[in-house]
């Protein structure tokens, strides 16, 4: 599942969802046979690179955070 499409977080994308809603916006034939898959695709495709993204992000965060608890513990067991 792809977050909301028009939020704050998906600065990224709004050329390639500006282009989806352009195609929608021909009409429900224009979808029906297939004519708006590629700008689909490529909204799925820009809207998972920001998520490898901001999934790396975290995982360094959270990784740094872990360091620093185990230094405290490392201390903690020193000083016992």
């Amino acid at each position: 599942m792809h977050p909301h499409l028009h939020t704050k977080d998906n600065t990224g994308c709004e050329e390639v969802m500006a282009a989806l809603d352009e195609c929608h916006a021909r009409g429900f034939l224009w979808k029906a046979v297939g004519m708006c898959n590629e700008a689909k695709h490529n909204v799925n495709m820009c809207l998972r690179a920001e998520r490898l993204q901001r999934t790396a992000q975290n995982r360094a965060i959270a990784k740094a955070e872990r360091a620093k608890i185990q230094a405290k513990w490392k201390e903690i067991d020193a000083n016992s």
